[in-house]
């Protein structure tokens, strides 16, 4: 049985107007110069207080540090109510 020969695809002479045009370059980034500090000006502090982690957040990580220390099961559970609060 003979098959059939593989053929190029053919493109039409008019195939280059019939493309949809290419998009504009992209708009170049925007460049800002940063603020840099002044050695005469007074330093600012940041007064208020870091916010607390949750409960939740607390007991995990006081699983986790019990863990880390080799503490069994029942130890960790310990551990981790002492810690947390």
């Amino acid at each position: 049985m003979v098959e059939p020969a593989a053929r190029a695809q053919y493109v039409s002479p008019d195939a280059a107007r019939l493309a949809p045009p290419l998009p504009g370059p992209p708009p170049p980034p925007k460049i800002e110069v940063p603020k840099v500090p002044q050695f005469d000006a007074p330093p600012r502090y940041n007064y208020q207080p870091l916010p607390r982690n949750s409960f939740s957040d607390r007991v995990t990580k006081c699983l986790h540090d019990g863990a880390a220390a080799g503490l069994g099961p029942a130890d960790r559970g310990t551990y981790a109510r002492m810690c947390a609060n």
